[in-house]
């Protein structure tokens, strides 16, 4: 349970890129005991060092050393998959492994306790550090995110890897799938979601290992991986014209993703000045182990992590202050995403409704709740503020077009609906689009998508959000286990994905599997509660509150999260019990 007052946070932007490069190393793989003809197999899976030797930077006006050390878990023969789920909020999360018997696919149930959330393997490398003389000067563990950043190991390996990009955060989850592709290889480090350790100048050794848990799991060899490392100190001003490093860059600069500063610790909102930064225990949702671009960074004042560079450009980012980028034959996963392109015209012929899967939108309970004076600190006022997810259990897209006629201010919005061919075979009228020009949006909203509620403790409307119309981005992996997910879904970058103000036409898409959040910041996303007396209450968000979108369900729209109001006018407080098992604010 949380009690929270606070000030507003920021809504992420992100981009859902992938960092793919060719990686020439030489894997030593764990041999392979003889086994029954009929028994399940696995992946042969390696822990190894990219290079022997490495600098790492410690920043004087923030020192500490983040220990990307380059070292790689590697898959050969099959995949390492995993599929992460619960049934229901009431449900510890658990985890099987995708193995193989016979040629076919088969689950495999990991042990209790084998993960705890869906941030990634928990305590999976075992890191130790000496000094020159050999005295042992750090001793930790790292959690391990498989979708973290990765490349291949060996050229005839696949090209493309086919699990997600990141593991999510989102404190809602119900079904993730982790996986590193054969022939590739996971980075583990586990981003700025661990803490800086404190290495003096100098040279140290560090020596990697896989826990013995997971060795005895997976049957990974117990073979560390030693690097020489050494550290610098620098200062900011070292390098003058540039940017100053974040956080998130001191031992691996972020790239510029599409969603700003997605992967930078995020800055006081720009309306409020400074002084207004968010704290730790103002967090929506725990922390990622994700070293790549990872859905939900930033909703709520979660640390961003760099995306750990594919190992072979480490040395030449070694000596740069600024993002690699996109160059020829070099991709570092800093590209924008393009929007998406809606048809060339308005849709022709008479509306209709096929009998064809359909999305099905299903709301999230409400969290990152806070109480906060407003966007503007107005005095002897309070608002409720939080985030809030609607997300697509599919098995279909939701597919939405905005037409534009011209000199007009708002667009015609128009659902369409595909056969299991992607052939579009209906459309139907279902409301408007309109521009948004407020800090926080500039872009084309669907109107009608969502509805915030405050309910009294008898569930009678006490308060409605103004809040009713959204960009919709595919801005967090809700489940991934559900039919026709979508592991790499487009439209994760809200700066491109929604319009510009001279746009004549617009598509926005929720894929199967995502989810779009909106949080705390955004103008609309509270209530006034400067005179609502103390007391239990319910947030309720409600999907497609109108019905104008066609799904396969309305039954699952509205999630309920309590609450419980008190304090004073101009200190008012809220309390947030758990949700069953889920205990977020």
């Amino acid at each position: 349970m949380t009690r929270t007052r606070t000030t507003r946070l920021r809504r992420p932007l992100l981009a859902g890129t992938t960092a793919v490069a060719a990686m020439a190393v030489t894997a030593g793989l764990v041999a392979a005991t003889a086994e029954p003809a009929k028994a399940a197999t696995g992946p042969k899976l390696s822990l190894i060092a990219a290079t022997n030797s490495l600098t790492l930077t410690s920043w004087k006006e923030d020192p500490g050393v983040y220990l990307d050390l380059g070292t790689y878990l590697t898959a050969e023969g099959r995949p390492l998959e995993l599929k992460v789920t619960r049934k229901s909020y009431k449900d510890p999360v658990t985890v099987t492994q995708t193995v193989y018997e016979g040629g076919k696919a088969k689950a495999k149930t990991l042990p209790k306790g084998t993960v705890k959330d869906f941030s990634g393997l928990p305590g999976f490398a075992e890191i130790t550090i000496t000094d020159q003389k050999g005295k042992k000067v750090l001793n930790r563990t790292e959690d391990f995110c498989p979708n973290n950043a990765s490349g291949r190991v060996r050229p005839d390996a696949p090209a493309t890897s086919k699990y997600p990009e990141s593991c999510p955060t989102n404190p809602f989850t119900l079904g993730s799938v982790w996986g590193v592709e054969k022939g590739w290889a996971a980075n583990t480090y586990a981003g700025s979601y661990t803490d800086a350790v404190p290495l003096k100048a100098g040279t140290y050794t560090a020596k990697v290992g896989v826990a013995k848990k997971y060795r005895d799991l997976f049957g990974i060899a117990n073979k560390p991986a030693t690097v020489k490392v050494t550290v610098v100190e620098r200062s900011y001003e070292d390098d003058q014209g540039a940017a100053t490093p974040s956080a998130a860059s001191r031992s691996a600069t972020a790239g510029e993703h599409g969603h700003g500063a997605a992967h930078r610790t995020p800055a006081a909102h720009a309306d409020h000045g400074p002084g207004h930064a968010p704290t730790p225990a103002q967090a929506a949702a725990p922390v990622t182990s994700g070293a790549s671009p990872s859905y939900n960074v930033g909703h709520g004042p979660l640390k961003a992590a760099p995306p750990a560079l594919p190992w072979a450009l480490k040395k030449k980012q070694a000596a740069r202050s600024t993002p690699v980028g996109d160059t020829a034959g070099q991709t570092d996963g800093s590209r924008k995403a393009p929007a998406l392109q809606p048809l060339a015209k308005r849709p022709a012929g008479k509306p209709a409704v096929p009998d064809v899967p359909k999305p099905d939108l299903r709301s999230l309970p409400a969290y990152g709740i806070v109480v906060t004076d407003g966007e503007k600190d107005i005095p002897g006022k309070d608002y409720l503020a939080f985030s809030a997810n609607v997300w697509n259990a599919g098995p279909a897209q939701l597919v939405v077009d905005g037409f534009r006629s011209p000199g007009k201010s708002k667009m015609d919005a128009y659902q369409y609906f595909y056969d299991a061919k992607g052939k579009q075979v209906g459309y139907t009228p279902t409301g408007t689009m309109e521009w948004d020009p407020r800090p926080g949006h500039v872009h084309w909203h669907f109107t009608d998508f969502a509805s915030y509620r405050l309910l009294k403790a008898d569930k009678k409307e006490a308060v409605r959000s103004g809040k009713e119309a959204f960009c919709l981005a595919n801005t967090d992996a809700i489940d991934y286990t559900v039919k026709n997910a979508n592991w790499h879904p487009y439209n994760t970058d809200l700066s491109t994905a929604c319009g510009e103000e001279s746009s004549i036409s617009v598509r926005e898409v929720l894929d199967v599997g995502s989810g779009d959040t909106y949080s705390q910041d955004l103008p609309g996303q509270s209530f006034d509660i400067t005179d609502v007396p103390n007391g239990t209450y319910y947030i309720q968000v409600l999907a497609n509150p109108a019905k104008r979108l066609k799904e396969t369900s309305l039954d699952n729209n509205s999630a309920l999260r309590k609450i419980v109001l008190g304090g004073k006018p101009d200190a008012r407080t809220v309390t947030v019990p758990a949700h069953e098992l889920v205990n977020a604010n």
